[in-house]
């Protein structure tokens, strides 16, 4: 507690939309809401919140029919409290916290506290360790590019950000495919001004809406005149 107090006292004053180093700020999640996720699937302890668990286990199984992905897509990191993410922004990177929070978020302004956010890793993964470039670039990383959204899951930091935050392939968010989705709703509130300001690529587009306002007048089609000497009777 003493050093998250610490870290929080040295973090630079929040910007007009509160972020601070780039990175929006998220209370952690109740522990109640938290599940484990499908067994097999996190490389290390792994638990997301409850309305997560259903699209990640379609989402694995269409990954795992695919011939060219199989069962690699595995969880890295899954949630993390605002006190784990502490430690983890303390020692994730070189540099002073200006320079280590282009790839790691400061403690309460993490997408993983929230419990919506997974680290995918692909496994096996052989020559090609869990950098940008190199990942992005294995059939099961397209893979998820491709169908993420499908599953309600997009990604939160895509090459070239605007947000100041480095290219992150491996880090998606669950929004829900459709708002209607259970959980989806609180998943988009938590999310809507980090979506808003830095759209996630690829991510989920809101349905277009058509309304009508009221009936349209039926079109008036001209009068056809007729050659009267033709249609006369010799």
């Amino acid at each position: 507690m003493l050093l998250m107090l610490l870290l929080q006292a040295a973090a630079p004053a929040p910007t007009p939309d509160g972020r601070v180093l780039g990175h929006f700020p998220y209370g952690d999640v109740a522990p109640g809401e938290l599940v484990d996720a499908p067994a097999g699937f996190g490389l290390h302890a792994c638990r997301i919140r409850r309305d997560v668990l259903p699209d990640l286990q379609r989402l694995l199984m269409a990954a795992a029919g695919d011939p060219g992905v199989g069962g690699t897509l595995r969880g890295l990191s899954c949630h993390r409290s605002i006190q784990r993410q502490g430690g983890v922004f303390r020692t994730g990177g070189e540099g002073d916290a200006e320079s280590r929070s282009i790839s790691v978020a400061p403690p309460g302004h993490s997408e993983h506290t929230t419990g919506y956010a997974i680290d995918f890793a692909i496994r096996p993964s052989p020559n090609c360790p869990d950098i940008e470039a190199c990942m992005a670039a294995l059939p099961a990383a397209k893979w998820l590019v491709a169908n993420g959204p499908r599953f309600g899951f997009e990604m939160s930091f895509p090459a070239g950000n605007a947000q100041r935050v480095k290219w992150e392939p491996w880090h998606w968010r669950w929004v829900g495919a459709t708002r209607a989705t259970p959980g989806a709703a609180q998943a988009r509130f938590l999310f809507a001004k980090a979506r808003a300001a830095f759209p996630a690529d690829p991510g989920i587009a809101e349905p277009l809406k058509i309304v009508l306002t009221g009936q349209p007048d039926a079109p008036i089609r001209p009068a056809v005149k007729t050659d009267k000497k033709k249609n006369r009777k010799r």
